[in-house]
């Protein structure tokens, strides 16, 4: 059996003692490994190009050079994924990380085991959408943005889409796992993950969460949309 591979891990915060409990954490994980830290925005993006992280933890209040310009900055010049920490008071933020090129967001309230599985889920791919509060707070922030040309009108990108490719992407916004989705569409796992590629390919988005953002700014899915009635 092949060996798993090592995650490797920046910390970017501005308080010591948060990225010296952030690595005493991930220290006790064989998976994880914490190459670097970074106590403001500047030294992130440096760090992140010269040590090529598969994960960045991002603050996006800090000195300097804020988490928001720096996470843009990274998911600009290098491979690594960015998941940003916040607290509910800095929701206003939440929807520019997004759209910097954030993977997904933590509260600086969650448990160990969150911290370290967010991690592990964001750097094989995924997004960090699942958790019901997440859904509700993308719905809110997003919601407030912007509008875009609505998802029938010429030239939406969302017209690049198949019928399928579209209900897929309807359910991503709403927050669902692709198990989730395949027993909504009444479809297998595989061909929802390959509606999901396909679509991504195809609107050219980095990941699923640029692909929420997207579904709220066409109007594809309208904000506080409610999420399907779990199943039985």
């Amino acid at each position: 059996m092949a060996a798993k591979q090592t995650v490797r891990v920046l910390i970017a915060d501005d308080h010591v003692l948060v990225r010296d409990g952030f690595a005493m954490i991930l220290s006790t994980q064989p998976d994880l490994q914490v190459v670097g830290e970074a106590a403001d925005g500047d030294e992130a993006i440096r760090a992140a190009r010269e040590l090529r992280p598969d994960v960045v933890l991002m603050d996006i209040r800090m000195p300097n050079v804020d988490g928001i310009e720096a996470t843009a900055a990274i998911c600009r010049d290098t491979r690594a994924k960015v998941l940003v920490l916040t607290t509910f008071d800095l929701d206003e933020y939440v929807y520019d990380a997004l759209r910097a090129g954030a993977s997904g967001f933590l509260l600086k309230d969650m448990r160990r085991s969150e911290l370290v599985d967010a991690i592990r889920v964001v750097a094989a791919g995924e997004a960090l959408l699942a958790p019901t509060v997440t859904r509700r707070l993308i719905a809110d922030v997003v919601g407030r943005a912007r509008p875009a040309p609505a998802a029938s009108q010429p030239g939406s990108r969302l017209t690049l889409l198949t019928a399928r490719e579209t209900e897929a992407l309807r359910q991503i916004a709403r927050g669902l796992s692709n198990a989730e989705i395949a027993r909504e569409l009444y479809v297998t796992e595989h061909t929802v993950k390959t509606h999901v590629s396909s679509l991504l390919s195809k609107l050219g988005l980095r990941d699923r969460v640029q692909a929420v953002v997207l579904a709220y700014e066409s109007g594809l899915v309208q904000p506080g949309e409610n999420p399907p009635p779990a199943h039985s």
